[in-house]
């Protein structure tokens, strides 16, 4: 029997009323939060006890805890009503890249607006499935010929941009966004074949006219790492030592070898798994994994329990987006898939992403705690 008398459960009360009023999913707000520890535990190791980059990491990922909040209050329909106001506004920021773009690490990616550098690319993976989302309801969700024509320029335009940037990995996750929401809107598996065999005879065109040497190179590197050891193989080689080195148990927080001796390149951005196992082996990637199955199985709880279908196939989206996240960066880093440049979803250091991340989990939080919303 609970005794209302007691002030730890008054105070856990207390601070579960809050959360509420401030339209937070509880069980998801929990699950990020020990997910951003965790950053701010295993980057002070990968960069070397650098403070001033953990810093920067709080910074960020406080910023980014107070849009995920602001963004809950938005009512479902004014992201509904906006859909195609910034999808559009996306499509000409992506252009505007392409034109004034500033360049870093041989990409064009940025745009600066003098007090802060914006990658806009980021803003798409959002806005893309609100804009299918807003469009096949807009046709009440009929998926013939000529609705997944348009669905598909809606995907296709700003994939190509990214790619242009060139941006593989974020112009992946874009295509994923938008493709899930055609999957979730309940895409036959005969249109499911015919993409999957357009997309195949696509690919020689990718392969020979969009995709750059250094990506090319980067998939041949997937099958033979050890041809070029010292060069395109360096980072997924250093990569799998830094893995296996870990064993089960690991070597303990700071105990980072690969990383410590700057062996293992990128170690606070897309590698940064690599030093998560290495210091806590096998056991600690079964709990984080668990940890971020934990948040999409929330995230497809909420998209289940959603009152509208636009609502639905949002939710669904961004939550299949996020577990692309985990798939592709532990993919690359273990070796099973190319480098593309995914950093690890809420622990990797980085702000736009971190940001853009917190943000679509604060349109779950909408979704699922403004359930009086109705779609017709």
């Amino acid at each position: 029997m609970k005794s209302y008398n007691n002030p730890q459960f008054d105070s856990a009360s207390l601070i579960g009323n809050i959360l509420r009023k401030l339209h937070i999913d509880i069980p998801l707000f929990i699950a990020l939060s020990f997910s951003c520890l965790l950053s701010f535990i295993i980057l002070y190791s990968a960069s070397g006890q650098n403070m001033e980059v953990l810093t920067r990491q709080i910074v960020r990922i406080v910023l980014a805890f107070g849009l995920m909040i602001g963004l809950a209050h938005v009512n479902p329909e004014q992201f509904k009503r906006y859909s195609s106001f910034l999808y559009g506004t996306g499509i000409v920021l992506l252009i505007a890249v392409l034109v004034v773009g500033e360049i870093g690490k041989g990409a064009q990616r940025w745009l600066d607006l003098g007090f802060f550098r914006f990658q806009p690319s980021e803003m798409i993976k959002i806005t893309t499935p609100m804009m299918l989302a807003w469009y096949l309801s807009k046709h009440h969700f009929e998926l013939k010929w000529k609705q997944l024509l348009v669905a598909a320029g809606l995907i296709l335009t700003p994939t190509l941009l990214i790619a242009k940037q060139p941006d593989l990995g974020t112009s992946l996750l874009v295509a994923s966004s938008g493709g899930a929401v055609l999957f979730f809107a309940g895409l036959s598996w005969r249109f499911i074949i015919a993409i999957g065999a357009l997309i195949a005879a696509f690919i020689p065109v990718l392969w020979f006219y969009l995709m750059h040497d250094y990506q090319r190179g980067r998939v041949l590197t997937l099958f033979n790492p050890e041809a070029d050891p010292m060069g395109r193989g360096y980072h997924i080689i250093q990569s799998k030592i830094a893995i296996g080195s870990g064993g089960v148990s690991g070597k303990g927080w700071l105990g980072s070898t690969q990383a410590q001796l700057n062996y293992l390149p990128e170690s606070s951005t897309d590698f940064i798994f690599a030093v998560f196992a290495e210091e806590f082996g096998l056991l600690g990637c079964i709990a984080l994994l668990v940890l971020y199955l934990l948040i999409i199985g929330r995230g497809l709880y909420i998209a289940v329990q959603a009152k509208n279908t636009y609502s639905r196939l949002l939710a669904g989206s961004l939550t299949f987006t996020f577990f692309v996240y985990v798939f592709v960066n532990i993919g690359m880093v273990i070796g099973i898939l190319p480098v593309v440049g995914v950093p690890l979803p809420l622990i990797s250091y980085g702000g736009t992403s971190m940001v853009t991340l917190l943000g679509s989990f604060g349109i779950l939080m909408s979704i699922h705690t403004h359930k009086k919303f109705l779609v017709h």
